[in-house]
């Protein structure tokens, strides 16, 4: 059984990764994408710009975002569960909150709660509804007014899901009592740590400038491509040499966390970046236009895309959604059904509640999504400046 008074700051349990630690299928995605910057001509120009982007525009973001949130966690030591716990009828608020906090680590933690019989049901529709994922940083990083929008939204909906499924659910979907390894300790700070945060420094420096409206072609006399990809190759052997699956430890250093964490969400960022361009530039696909064909049944694939589990997915929507391929009732669809990361752990440690709480935020995902579709089809749609486009290539 759980012990309910086990913190739930050292859950799931902290064994260290073995060194050398390596996925066969990782190793090839990264080699990949490697090879593909390597290649000569258009399609390594492309690849290589794109990459600088996909780190000066989201990774450099997400490391200054996540390296803040794990340095004040380790400060100030403050177990968000024990809090939850005694919070009785805020705890559904605050799991909304917490769900709604970039990444995955928050929805983890009123997940574990809840099979250690420290929060209600509600509260894990709650923070499973409001729960964007790894999303959430491609969308702040490139469309912040969208994410102002949406991300209140999903909290308010998921205070209020949460509060209904606790008044009229009374089945328990709590586990009978095991726990999992779902984020291994990694260790001591790594050299490649540092390699990472020295790349993603003057990297936030370029990504703030363009938000303000300037351009910087090198920091400190080192063109922008430079270290924007060498944070890019040393976050794809960070990733393909690691041991996380979704989200880390929280015993492990802020640096080496911000480092796992934001190599794992840059790949997929990555990914959806080259998709979505690969498609325009080679195969010539219009992709607004093919799916503005199927327009009224968008948001309905955006929802079922987030039953998906996994970030991937979801970053490839809000990618669609910054570069005005989809509208925002289907980004809406998604952000509001999908669990991310969190759902794998979820899974993990409460089977029944994670499924049965994905299942219940799809009817708000569905009704928020519609009343977009049909009383506000053209809001905070994207015009084509304002996608992601290659904007440092130093060829």
């Amino acid at each position: 059984m759980h012990d309910p008074n086990a913190t739930l700051t050292s859950l799931p349990p902290a064994t260290i990764a073995p060194a050398g630690h390596i996925r066969p299928w990782r190793l090839m995605i990264a080699t990949a994408l490697v090879g593909l910057a390597l290649v000569p001509g258009d399609l390594g120009a492309l690849t290589r710009s794109l990459m600088t982007d996909a780190f000066v525009q989201v990774s450099a973001f997400v490391a200054a975002t996540l390296l803040l949130f794990y340095g004040a966690e380790r400060m100030f030591r403050f177990d968000i569960g024990l809090a939850m716990g005694g919070a009785r009828h805020m705890q559904v608020p605050m799991a909304a909150l917490l769900g709604a906090t970039p990444g995955c680590g928050g929805a983890v933690v009123v997940v574990a709660a809840y099979a250690s019989g420290k929060v209600s049901f509600g509260a894990v529709v709650a923070t499973l509804t409001a729960t964007m994922g790894d999303a959430a940083f491609l969308l702040l990083a490139t469309r912040p007014d969208a994410a102002l929008v949406l991300l209140p939204m999903q909290i308010g909906i998921g205070i209020l899901t949460g509060w209904l499924i606790d008044r009229f659910v009374a089945a328990d979907y709590r586990p009978g009592g095991s726990t999992c390894d779902i984020a291994p300790r990694i260790g001591g700070l790594r050299l490649r740590d540092l390699a990472y945060l020295a790349a993603a420094a003057p990297a936030l420096i370029v990504g703030a400038a363009q938000i303000g409206g300037a351009t910087l072609g090198s920091v400190m006399g080192m063109p922008v491509q430079w270290f924007a990809l060498a944070g890019v190759f040393s976050g794809l052997a960070i990733w393909a040499f690691s041991p996380v699956a979704a989200m880390t430890n929280p015993t492990d250093g802020p640096i080496t966390r911000m480092a796992e964490e934001t190599a794992f969400i840059s790949v997929w960022v990555i990914i959806a970046y080259l998709a979505y361009d690969y498609a325009a530039a080679f195969a010539g696909l219009d992709l607004k236009a093919m799916f503005m064909s199927v327009a009224p049944i968008l948001p309905l694939i955006g929802a079922a895309v987030g039953f998906v589990p996994g970030c991937g997915p979801q970053v490839l929507v809000a990618t669609l959604f910054v570069n005005g391929a989809i509208p925002f009732s289907a980004l809406a669809a998604n952000a509001i059904s999908n669990d991310g990361d969190a759902l794998f752990p979820a899974i993990a440690l409460a089977p029944r509640a994670a499924i049965m709480a994905t299942v219940f935020s799809t009817v708000p995902a569905l009704v928020v999504a519609y009343g977009f579709h049909f009383l506000a089809p053209g809001f905070l749609d994207s015009s084509p400046d304002r996608g992601v486009v290659p904007a440092f290539a130093q060829e």
